[in-house]
Order: C-alpha cells, then structure tokens, then sequence
C-alpha cells in the first residue's frame, strides 16, 4: 500500500510542474492511473444492484462542478482524460469555461482557416489551429482598427525648447516617440476661496519611475498670475529626472485622515469635501505626464496642451450602461459621483474598446467565409446550437477575440494606475474590488504595453495552445441549487466563500462589453442586461435586507446545494470541496468564522459525513493578498460522503472525549513529513486544517446532544476543535512566536514574513518586539534564546507578558539557578503557569520532530522538573498583594 501510495504521489508531482502543462508522457501516466482505480473500483462494485449502470468498466463517470468559475476544475479532470461538466450562475463564467472545454474539442485537430496560415504546419495538434488563427484575425482586427482610430494615438515629438529644460532628451531631439500611456490625475475645486477656480490635483504620488538609474517624478509649477476674477491662477506639471523628494514621493496626500492637500493653498481637503465635489459633478482631471517609448526602455515627458486638448475632445457614442451596486464595502467610486460602470472608462477607451467589439464582429464574418473556402461544412448552425461548420467556427474564433477584448479592457479602465517600481500599468482588479482610484494611466492599445491589442492577443493565444481538447464537454449556465448536467458524475467543486466575493457584481464590468459583442453567438446565455444576481449563492446583506437575511439565504441555498450532490454524486467517489476562508472571528469561546460555520452546518444538514481533509497549496501570494486577511495560503479540501442511514448521535462529552483521542494523531500528521509523501501543514494554515478531523466526527452522527438534549451547533463544534490547538490559551505574542518558531527557529528571517504572520495572530512585529522575546532590526526578525533574556527581569513591572516570556525565563532560571530560581519566576506568573507548561510540552513535541536536540533537552527538562519547580514555590512567602480601589484612576 506504501508503495504504491508513494507511486501516486510521485506522479501527482509531476503533474503540478508547469513544464509539463501539455506533456503527454506524464499527463498518460496520471489517466492510466485512473482508469486503473476505476477499473478496482467496478470489480469491488460487480455486485452493486446497480452494476451495469454506474459500473462499467468501459465507461467512466464524468465530472461535474457546479460552481465552476474560472474553470480550474473542469478543465484538469479534462487535461486528465475526464469528460468534464462545468455550471454557474454567472454567464462570465460560463463563458470562460466554454472557451477552454467546450469549444476545443469542437475543432480539434483542424487546421486554421486564414488563407496565410493554411499551410503553415503539416500537423495542427490540439487546439493550435484555433491558437494561430486568433493570432491572424487579430493581427488583421490591429490593422483595421489602427487605421479607424490611430489618429486617438498620436506620437510625441521632442522639441528643441524640451532639450532645452531636459538635456537628458538631447538623443531623442527631432523625433516623434510612440506614446505608451497617459498618466492623469482626478481635479477638484480648490476649497480656499481665492483659489476657487483652480481645479487641484489628487495624486497619491508624483513619482513616475524609481528603478535605479532611471528615476523620475512630477513637478507641479504655480501660476500665480491672480485677475480680479481668478484668472490667471492655476499650476502646471514638469516631468523631472532624478530621485524623488519626500514630498513628490507623497503626491498631494495629506494622511490619512486630511486625505489630500491642495497645491495651491496647501490647506487639507477631506474625502467629506473630496465626495461632495465629486457628487456636484465637479470632479475632473488633468493629465500629470506622458510616458513615451525609447531606444532604451521608458520616456517620461511633460504634458503638452495638443495631447489634453485632444483627450478632451473625443467623444464616445457608447458606452456600457449598468449601475454600481450599493455595496460600500467593496465598490468606492459610487462615494464620489462614479455610479455607472460606463464612467470607468475615458472616452478614448470607450472609442478604442467600442472599435474592436465592432471588429469582432466583421471578424466573425470574414472568418465564416474563411472557413466555407477551407472546406468547412456551410451547415448555418451556430456554435450554441452543437454546430461544428463554418458558422459554428466563425464564431468560436470570435469567442477568443472577445477573451483579447477583455484583456485590453482589464488594463483599459480609469482604476488602472500607474506602477513606478515596475514603470507598468497595473491592471483594474489588483483584488475583488473597486475601489477609488485617484491617479490613473490610460494606455496606448497600440503601442507596447499592457494594454496593448497586440500582446493581449498573443497571452490569449498562447493559452488556446495549452488547452487539451481531447474530450468532448459542457459549461452550461445554471443553479447549483437544482441542475445536474450529467447523470451520476464525480463531483468537485470551489463553492462562494459566505460573504467574501460577490462574483456577479464585479462580472458586469465585463458583462456589459461580453453582451454586446457576443449576444448574436449566445442569444440565450447573454440575455438578461447584467449578471444574474438574486440567485447568487452569496451572503451579500444589501441584496438581502440585512445580514440575519442574508446569513439565511446562503444556509438555505448551500443546505439545498448538498443535498443535491449527496443524491446525484456517484457512490463509488466522493465529494471532494475546496474552501479557502480563513477562520475570522477570535472572541472568549473560540476562533471561527461566519464563513466556516455556515457552509458546514450546511453539509451536514444535507446529511453529508466529512470523511476526510488536508489542506493544499493552491493559492498563490497574488490571491493572497487580494483577498486580505481571509486568504490561506492553502485550500482546504473536505472529503464527503453521504452519512449513513440512522447514524444515531452521542453527547457532548462523547464527542469531547473522540476529539481528545483522534486529534492529536491527526496534528501529528498534519505537521510530520510522511516519509517523503507530502510536507507538514504551514503553521498559518494548521488551525484551518484541523477542522476536517474533527468535523469528520462530529458530521459522522446525526446530532451532537447537548446536556440538555439540544443538538450542538457546529459553530459550537469548531469552538472545541480549535481549542484543541491551545491556541485560545495562548495570548497573541506568544501564538505568533509558537509559528514563527514552527518555521524558523532561532534563525532570522525577513520583516516582511514576520509582519504578514504578527496580523494573522492579532499582533504585531514591534508589540512583540516591546514585549522582549524578538530582536527586529535591518529588515530581519529572530526569536531570543532563553540565554539572551535578562536576568534582572521582574514579572511584576512588565507591562507586556506573554506566555512565551514566561517560559523561557523559567527555562533561563532553571538552567542557571535551578528549582530556587525557576520557583521565583513561577511564583510571579502564576495566571500563566498553566499555559506556560502547556507550551514547554508543544514545544519539545515541535523540536523532537525536527531534531533539535539541544532545544527539545531545555523544554523537557524544564517538563519533567516541573513538579520540583512548583513544590519550591509553594514553600515561598506569599507575596503581599495591594488590593485594588474602585476608584483607582480616578481623581482625587
């Protein structure tokens, strides 16, 4: 069993190398393996009464995700010779898993269909004729699109009067620079009223470039040339070379609180006012600088009035028009006048976005004739309709353009700012959200960056190449409450986390340019104005009246969900779900979260058993960061099954009394490396990880009976099975200290490490640093050896004592002074003597298992010395004690 356990891991770790995304040797190795399994599992099923129609050794179930989303699921069990079944509420989704499932395996194997690109290969393998002709038809959509719009992009040409004031321009004097972007920065009125015609810059920095050696910013330069009415007043922007200031590095900032100051009276302007200004319609902007394209990378040059004259100028004649949603929480701008997702573009972006959604379409056109001269069957049947023909492919090709399209649009909004360290434009979603950009950069779809038609068109491209096609499959668009696209399928899902994205919200941002570009291929997908949204499995309490309501839905919704897979699900696999949300709230009882503790009290109710868990790493530092404080570095992957019929229950000191017995063998796994097989848990994900084992027990019944015969809540449950950890006895330094050594001793390591796991635990690098037990210095941060705490240290005038302090100075004074000592220093941390012990046993446990030798020796002595430790202090003279008075801090 070993050995071939060890056989599956090593195929697994082939697997998850990038480098072999598409190689056939080892993704072969992986399906055998599973048509291996399938092939036990019908010989241990040949008896089932269902036999012949769930176990047919030559015809595997197929899989299906019913909360699909970007369709990382679907498409490995396709990579891995599955058929796979994607479903959502959200017709972005569904698309998106239309383009890497559905639609590949249409055309599999065909060559493309451009007239230049026919004969290009012998073979066309996969996807790659889809792959070549979305690089020929776009390559063709950037030609006519340049020749309708090119004339929004004009060149800027550096004068002499520019070398003059810039002899760093003095290579480039003459000529005329490809303009990358436009840098601007949002205006309001000046709120002191002599200079109350001056619209004032809100920029969160005038630094445009800090790489080393090519550093640059914005100057603003006043004009204080004051008429009788105002005129004359105002500023302009010079692009400087050189570092930064403290003040250019700031922008027109003013704290956190003044928001920003005005430049021309420095006088602080509140987002009160900055809201007001921008809801009156006042807001406005003005353009910063102008980055240009050079011999030898980035170009940064001082606006002239012929590129903002002509920005102000163009006019767009569409635009998409769907409301912001009333969510403050995740959507700013409706704060400041921004309401309308149409009013995230300029109008050259609106131009240039709405040219290319046009083009698609006269694309889609000239590809169908394409197609019919390349032999394809002119059937007239569409895409949506299973047509396989010259339409059909026409259409399928105008599916990827669009995917192109959304990639411009991504780095096409006036939420994409512009990034100094990497002299890039960031693209509008840098986490779910969207929030109040002040500065913004508007991209040159046709020159050499992000936004660019052309390099968006090659990512597309590349990605069509990987795609497997290699079994035919669905993405339809559906309820996960009450839809099943296939008969008795595996099933494997990513279900919404409660609360902590709305999906079909920040979805309309694409949804608007999706339906008018792709309702003519699917008419019945893409016909409601926005996104679905009052089915959406989300605990959202401004759709639901309130977050009781809200709390209630998505109970109810997932309780219904469960259900459903537990019936459909094919007997012979289980349900496996995988929930990145981090356990949230910490109070007196416990740590949990509303997340955790809703979406399993409804796997239980629908009468599902957790049989299994462990965390995996499946999210990288990006997601990380987006989703904040509620990201793990893991998901955790529950195992389901339906629980047994009459599963009877047991009580609450039962259920104590097995989580007593199973949880400490399933920590030791979960933190030992099983020969090789798998590495520990990360210490920040571990109480996440432990939720499985204990859930397994407790979802194995069908009530957990109070003493009052009440069934216990599983919110109640998570209390005790995180307590298990002793991390509620912990206070927060001593918690951070615990994980910080799990990770690295004794040793340094970066702040920037330190810092992200001090605000998991509720602290922070320099409270703990205060509290005496780290040294934090030069960007490294090490935990102190006992040896290295002070000898003269008083329990008694320490402000801040954690169990972690209270340890190791034991452990110092035992070493050094023994039972005498040690007893004096118990004696003055008696609240925490317990917690302290508990540590000293977690700790030489933690070093036994890592081989620390001379660490486990200084806890275990201190372990098995303990009685002889707390016999010395007893004999000691009570200390005397001043009582409090209730009027203690109060004047006299």
């Amino acid at each position: 069993w070993t050995k071939a356990r060890g056989r599956l891991f090593t195929i697994i770790e082939d697997l998850v190398k990038w480098e072999n995304t598409t190689n056939e040797k080892v993704l072969e190795l992986a399906r055998e393996a599973i048509r291996q399994s399938w092939r036990e599992s019908c010989e241990l099923n040949k008896d089932h009464p269902q036999a012949k129609e769930l176990f047919d050794p030559a015809k595997m179930p197929g899989l299906h995700d019913p909360f699909a989303g970007g369709g990382t699921i679907p498409l490995e069990a396709q990579r891995l010779g599955l058929e796979a079944h994607a479903s959502d509420l959200n017709p972005v989704a569904v698309l998106i898993n239309k383009a890497m499932i559905e639609i590949p395996p249409k055309f599999a194997g065909r060559p493309p269909v451009h007239p230049d690109a026919r004969n290009a290969l012998a073979t066309w393998a996969g996807a790659a004729g889809l792959a070549e002709d979305v690089r020929r038809y776009g390559a063709w959509m950037r030609d006519e699109a340049f020749k309708r719009i090119g004339h929004l992009y004009p060149p800027i040409e550096v004068t002499p009067a520019m070398v003059a004031e810039r002899p760093d321009l003095k290579p480039y004097e003459g000529d005329k620079l490809t303009v990358i972007a436009w840098l601007w920065a949002r205006t309001v009125n000046s709120p002191n009223p002599a200079f109350s015609t001056v619209k004032v810059p809100l920029a969160s920095t005038f630094v445009l470039s800090n790489k080393p050696g090519k550093e640059a910013y914005v100057e603003p330069v006043k004009i204080m040339h004051s008429t009788s009415n105002g005129e004359g007043l105002g500023y302009t922007f010079a692009v400087k070379v050189g570092k930064a200031s403290p003040a250019a590095k700031a922008g027109s900032t003013a704290g956190k609180r003044a928001a920003f100051r005005c430049i021309m009276a420095h006088v602080p302007m509140s987002y009160d006012y900055i809201r007001k200004e921008g809801k009156a319609g006042r807001m406005g902007r003005k353009l910063m600088a102008i980055v240009a394209e050079g011999t030898r990378g980035r170009v940064y040059l001082t606006p002239t009035p012929e590129h903002e004259e002509l920005a102000a100028a163009t006019i767009s004649d569409w635009k998409p028009d769907i409301k912001l949603p009333c969510n403050p929480r995740d959507f700013k701008t409706p704060n400041y006048g921004i309401s309308n997702f149409g009013d995230l573009f300029t109008s050259r972006q609106l131009v240039a976005l709405s040219a290319f959604s046009d083009l698609i379409g006269e694309a889609r056109l000239q590809i169908q004739r394409d197609a019919t001269a390349a032999n394809l069957l002119a059937d007239n049947i569409g895409l949506d309709d299973g047509g396989t023909g010259a339409q059909a492919y026409g259409e399928a090709i105008s599916v990827y353009l669009w995917c192109v399209l959304s990639r411009v649009l991504h780095y096409s909004s006036v939420n994409c700012t512009w990034l100094p360290k990497d002299s890039a434009i960031a693209r509008t979603f840098t986490k779910q959200a969207i929030p109040m950009s002040w500065d913004y950069a508007e991209g040159n779809v046709f020159a050499k960056c992000s936004t660019e038609w052309d390099q968006c068109s090659h990512v597309v491209s590349a990605c069509i190449d990987y795609f497997p096609g290699c079994l035919p499959a669905s993405a339809v668009q559906s309820n996960a409450t009450d839809f099943s696209p296939v008969s008795r399928p595996f099933i494997s899902t990513d279900p919404p986390y409660y609360d902590n994205v709305g999906y079909a919200d920040l979805s309309d941002f694409f949804y608007g340019w999706m339906r008018r570009t792709l309702q003519v291929v699917y008419p019945h997908l893409l016909r409601t104005i926005t996104s679905p949204k009052i089915e959406e499995l989300v605990a959202t309490p401004y759709r639901h009246g309130g977050k009781q309501n809200a709390e209630r839905f998505f109970m109810d919704g997932m309780t219904r969900t469960m259900q459903r897979l537990a019936k459909t699900a094919h007997p012979s696999a289980p349900i496996t779900i995988y929930y990145a949300f981090k356990q949230s709230e910490t109070k007196n009882a416990g740590t949990n979260s509303t997340g955790w503790e809703t979406f399993l009290e409804a796997v239980h109710r629908a009468g599902l058993s957790v049989t299994g868990t462990w965390p995996m790493r499946t999210e990288g530092d990006n997601r990380q960061m987006s989703q904040g404080n509620n990201a793990l570095a893991s998901s955790i992957i529950l195992v389901c099954r339906p629980r047994q019929a009459n599963a009877g229950t047991i009580s609450r000191r039962q259920f104590v009394r097995m989580l007593d017995a199973a949880l400490p063998l399933a920590l030791d796994a979960m933190t030992r490396a099983s020969e090789g097989l798998h590495s520990p848990v990360a210490p920040v994900d571990l109480s996440q990880a432990i939720i499985g084992p204990g859930m397994a027990i407790f979802s194995r019944y069908d009530a957990v009976l109070e003493a009052d015969g009440t069934p216990m809540p599983v919110k109640t449950a998570l209390q005790l099975i995180n307590r298990f950890l002793a991390e509620d006895d912990f206070d927060a330094d001593t918690q951070f200290c615990l994980h910080w050594f799990e990770q690295h001793a004794w040793e340094a390591a970066d702040f920037g490490t330190a810092d992200t796991l001090a605000r998991a635990k509720g602290t922070s690098v320099e409270g703990v640093r205060q509290a005496g037990v780290v040294e934090a210095g030069g960007g490294k941060v090490r935990l102190l050896r006992w040896r290295e705490y002070p000898a003269d240290w008083d329990p008694r005038t320490d402000a801040r004592l954690p169990v972690w302090e209270a340890l190791h100075q034991l452990i110092r004074a035992y070493n050094i002074e023994g039972d005498t000592g040690a007893s004096k220093v118990l004696a003055g941390v008696t609240a925490q003597a317990e917690a302290a012990r508990q540590l000293a046993y977690r700790l030489y446990t933690l070093c036994e298992r890592a081989n620390r030798a001379e660490d486990a020796r200084a806890y275990n002595e201190v372990v098995t010395g303990w009685s002889g430790i707390e016999s010395a202090a007893a004999r000691l003279p009570a200390a005397r004690v001043r009582q409090g008075s209730l009027f203690d801090g109060e004047a006299g």
